[in-house]
Parts: C-alpha cells; structure tokens; sequence
C-alpha cells in the first residue's frame, strides 16, 4: 500500500516539477525580446542589464536572508564562488547576451548561447582530464554543424560578426554559470546562491556603469513592440520580476522536484520561449535553413547531455536553476 502511495506522490511531483521547469523556460526566454525594445529604443545593453539584474536581486533579498537563516559564514567561506558566480556567470553573460540581442535575432543569439554544454565539454576534458564519450563528441559535431547553417555561412550571406562574439562570450559565461553551478559541497542553499550572485552582479555592474566601463543610458519614452507600445517601466519590470526572479524560483524547485539531469533537458524549451516571444514581440522569425541549423544545434546538445555520466536525482545539483542565466 505504503509503495502505491510513493509511486503516486512520486509522479504527482514529477508532473509538477515539468510544470514549473517549463515556466522556467518560458520565463527566461522572454528576456531577450523584451531588452530588444528597450534597446531600440535608446537604452543600452548595460542599463537594461543593469536594472534587470537589480530589480531581480531586490525581488529576491528577503528570500535569500530567510534561505540563510543567520548563516552567514557561508557567505564567508563562499566568498570566491559568489564572486565568480556573481560577476561573470550572472552579470557578464546577461550583458554579452543583451549586447548580442542589440544587433541580432533574439532566437540565435540563445542558441548560439546554448553550445555551452560544448564548451563544458572540451573544458572537463582540457582542465580536468574527463574524456567525453563517443556520443557526446558525435553531439558536438552536430552542434557545430547546426550552429554553421543557423549564422548563414554556407550561403555566404553577411555574418553578424560582432553579434557573434557576443553571443560566444555569453555563451563562455553560462559555461561557467554551469561549472559552478556543479558545486555541491558549498553547503550554500540554492537560493541564496542565486540571490546573492544576483546582488553582487548589480553592484558590479553598477561599478562598471560608474566608471564608464559599461556605457549606461536610459529613456522614460514608450517603448515599441510588435503590438503596440507600453510604458518604459512594463518591460523592465517584465525582465527584472519574469525574466530573472520568478525564472530563478521557479528553476529551483522544479529541480529539486526533477533532479537536475531531467530538468536540464526541459531547460531547452527556453529556446522555443525566446523564439515565439521575438516572434510575438518582435516580429522576427530565423528562415528555413537558420531552424534547420537551429534544430541541429539542439540535437546536438541533447546528444551531448545523453552521453554525460547519469546523475541520480537525489544528488542536487546547485544552484537547482537549470536554465542558463540570461
């Protein structure tokens, strides 16, 4: 009897778990098409990183004092972590793909974003020595392949080249993003993790605007979307409250629910979600041979991850958000 009841508490919590990891996605996804109207507009890739990244680490500060609950030795001992965390998984990779976002398609931008995996890959097997199996060298391959057809190459139509670079420093960022992420013996609760990457990010990128390191400017005029323009303050409360807070909240149980393994595959429906929310916002749409591309590229990270070494669900991956940080 007693098994009849886990069996049916168990599926219950992975049917939530796939609910809440695809509001993940979907609300990452949508950051993109939203900081493109603010950048045509006249705000730069830093403001609207700058405030996104402050209006979610706002959203989350009590939380992640609540989640710390007066540990705050944690923080101490994690000091390096967070910095690193913080800096360049959180505030670097979200300004390189705003500035990605600001000359290109939202959608390719995300999938070029989405070789991370790749770029995981090779670092475990050049630092660390972890040879990749057969099948996820195949899934490289595929990936690299998708991501020639997805930038036009073949064709020989002009390629976005300083749209690419940034897209491929976000992409280095959310490699990092997930090689800290790794980290399990932190003892770090996943949401103070978040919040307090998040809030160091803010700071820094605010440094970084001070300075005059990441230019920042800004309007208070209405921004234009596909269907019709809204208020400044809609779309940065859109990124800041959507795009970051609930997507980091949301990500963080479905893990614990799912296990970090299965909600890592989940997780691509963000491409999707940044793809119909530059349709609905934007208007813009990749061609046949750019979703061709952008099909192999997710084949090729599903190929990828199909060959890591399996990971029980028991062992939580931190910070529990599987969805890179965009």
């Amino acid at each position: 009897m007693s098994a009849m009841v886990d069996d049916k508490q168990s599926k219950t919590t992975v049917r939530a778990g796939l609910a809440l990891a695809i509001g993940a996605a979907f609300a990452f996804g949508m950051s993109g098409a939203w900081a493109r109207g603010l950048i045509d507009a006249g705000w730069t890739p830093g403001a609207a990183v700058t405030v996104r990244v402050w209006v979610a680490a706002l959203v989350l500060l009590v939380p992640t004092i609540l989640a710390l609950r007066g540990r705050w030795h944690l923080l101490r001992r994690n000091a390096v972590m967070i910095g690193a965390y913080g800096l360049l998984a959180v505030a670097a990779t979200q300004l390189f793909y705003f500035q990605a976002v600001a000359v290109m398609d939202v959608g390719i931008a995300l999938l070029i974003e989405y070789t991370a995996p790749v770029a995981v890959l090779l670092w475990l097997w050049v630092r660390h020595g972890e040879r990749p199996s057969r099948r996820s060298i195949l899934g490289a391959v595929i990936a690299f392949a998708g991501l020639v057809l997805m930038l036009d190459v073949v064709t020989g139509s002009e390629v976005n080249v300083p749209g690419i670079l940034w897209a491929l420093g976000a992409m280095v960022g959310a490699a990092s993003y997930f090689v800290l992420s790794a980290r399990a013996d932190t003892g770090l609760p996943p949401l103070a993790l978040a919040g307090s990457g998040l809030l160091l990010g803010a700071l820094g990128l605010t440094l970084a605007g001070a300075v005059g390191v990441v230019p920042i400017a800004w309007t208070t005029d209405d921004i234009a979307y596909r269907f019709g323009t809204v208020p400044w303050f809609v779309p940065v409360l859109a990124i800041g409250v959507l795009a970051t807070a609930l997507a980091y909240l949301l990500g963080i149980a479905s893990t614990r629910m799912l296990g970090s393994r299965l909600a890592s595959f989940v997780a691509l429906a963000e491409v999707v979600a940044a793809l119909l929310f530059g349709w609905l916002l934007l208007g813009q749409l990749p061609d046949l041979l750019q979703a061709l591309g952008g099909v192999l590229v997710l084949a090729g990270v599903v190929v990828v991850k199909l060959g890591e070494p399996r990971v029980e669900a028991a062992e939580f991956v931190e910070p529990g958000v599987t969805a890179g940080p965009r």
